[in-house]
């Protein structure tokens, strides 16, 4: 007769193999997180970069089928449930797609393409500072 720990091994192994307790890990994970939410505390309001960034992040997550973790930064950040469309989002950032570029995420093809034009240009990209009011920043890097 196997013994309490002899079971607990073989149904960790299990579970472990079948890739459902790293699911439910990460699942757990969220719900604490949701539970520990203080919802009384009004969340600051998404600006339209941060809006623009967690919908990259969150195509990305679901792609690739990390939906708990996409699940936790859609109840931390206060994005909406419903993701954004596709084609909003890359007029915003003034993407032209191709038909095989919208299988794959956002997030990848413009990854690809600095990659890719870091040759073509011989120099740097020029970042700029974001449209953010500088409060927003120190808020955020206090928090940080």
């Amino acid at each position: 007769m196997a013994t309490t720990t002899e079971l607990k091994s073989a149904l960790r192994e299990t579970l472990e193999a079948r890739g459902v307790l790293q699911q439910l890990k990460a699942r757990i994970r969220a719900e604490v997180f949701s539970a520990l939410d203080d919802q009384s505390a009004p969340r600051p309001p998404l600006s339209h970069e941060n809006l623009l960034i967690n919908e990259l992040i969150r195509e990305y997550l679901n792609f690739n089928k990390y939906r708990y973790t996409a699940s936790v930064l859609t109840a931390e950040s206060g994005q909406p449930e419903v993701p954004l469309d596709r084609q909003f989002i890359a007029n915003e950032l003034n993407v032209a797609e191709d038909s095989s570029s919208k299988t794959v995420p956002l997030l990848y093809g413009l990854l690809h393409h600095f990659l890719g034009s870091k040759d073509e240009n011989k120099g740097k990209f020029v970042l700029r500072g974001s449209s953010m009011a500088p409060e927003s920043h120190s808020r955020l890097n206090a928090e940080s």
